[in-house]
């Protein structure tokens, strides 16, 4: 069992401190005797620990930084969402194939804002411009909230902001399981609680450092008790030896454990692996001994939208997963909404 991350080291910015979670992130930290630092900023963290490379990426894993979020301009979150709400940066889970270690290049380490009503006062002015319509915040494009919330609430706060809002909507993913803390919050259905799971092998080879896939469901039943609309991300979709049963195995484990409650309104959002030559250059300088298989002879070269090209499966492979996993899904979940994503 993957237990609640607890950084090895901690930096705060001076300004952070002007903040009321500043100060409370401040006291908890050396009430549990972690190492506390001084930085000028958020995004100047230097001499961090480490004989290499190698090393310092991992201490940069487990390290927080506690800082002020200045920029307030959201970015937009397409399909998902319409904005990105920057509470957090940065990731403590180890997934080989993340598209974080090529978006934090040289900062991998992760960051918490605490100047949280300055984001939702934002956040405030992006619903007016929109209204009547909804609108909906990506709580996790750069990060996995729920794996840092234990120790901030941020997360909780934000749940409980949007359940009161009228216009807005939350939505957030997520591989950690450690979500006690979440289950009270006032959300009143404002917030979609979407779980990324994937089977035995990918988790077991690719996702070190986070919950694995029973811990996972288990969280999503707590949660849909909870009555929050659920969602699952199965990605990245990713083809390997036996990958067929692999996955019936997940989708079955899946309907054992999900309540009536739970099939509602139920989402899935299926993305196929891809990956960039930068991405591949990144992910064997981190991740040397990895199994991931990153052979450009094997795929389709495909355009990007942000002008570098990936490589993606080919068109046979891709209408074989979207058969496969399709069936799965209509067989157990046929009421549930399916997205596809290349």
């Amino acid at each position: 069992m993957v237990k609640p991350f607890v950084p090895q080291l901690v930096y705060i910015e001076p300004r952070a401190l002007e903040y009321p979670l500043g100060k409370e992130l401040r006291n908890k930290f050396e009430n549990m005797g972690i190492e506390i630092r001084e930085t000028t900023s958020h995004n100047q963290i230097r001499n961090l620990p480490g004989e290499n490379h190698f090393q310092k990426y991992r201490t940069a894993k487990s390290t927080l930084v506690v800082g002020v979020r200045k920029t307030l301009k959201f970015d937009t979150s397409k399909p998902s969402a319409e904005y990105a709400i920057p509470f957090a940066t940065g990731c403590m889970g180890h997934c080989h194939y993340c598209y974080l270690q090529t978006t934090m290049g040289s900062k991998p380490y992760i960051r918490t804002y605490v100047n949280v009503e300055e984001i939702f006062d934002a956040a405030d002015q992006y619903m007016k411009e929109r209204a009547p319509e909804p609108t909906r915040f990506e709580a996790s494009c750069t990060s996995d909230i729920v794996g840092v919330d234990h120790l901030t609430h941020t997360l909780k706060r934000a749940i409980e902001y949007f359940g009161k809002s009228e216009h807005g909507r939350l939505r957030f993913v997520t591989k950690f399981a450690h979500v006690d803390h979440l289950l009270d919050a006032k959300h009143n259905g404002r917030t979609r609680f979407r779980f990324s799971i994937n089977d035995d092998y990918i988790i077991k080879f690719f996702e070190p450092g986070t919950s694995r896939l029973q811990e996972r469901i288990e969280a999503a039943v707590k949660i849909a008790e909870a009555g929050y609309p659920l969602g699952f991300i199965v990605a990245p979709i990713y083809l390997h030896d036996g990958w067929k049963d692999g996955y019936h195995e997940m989708f079955e484990k899946l309907e054992d454990a999900l309540p009536a409650i739970a099939r509602k309104d139920l989402t899935f959002e299926m993305i196929q692996h891809r990956f960039t030559k930068p991405a591949k250059r990144v992910i064997q300088e981190n991740y040397p001994m990895t199994k991931l298989e990153l052979d450009e002879s094997k795929r389709k070269w495909k355009w990007g939208k942000y002008g570098i090209g990936k490589y993606v499966y080919t068109n046979d492979e891709q209408e074989d997963i979207k058969d496969t996993l399709g069936s799965y899904i209509n067989k157990y979940f046929p009421n549930a909404k399916i997205e596809y994503f290349t």
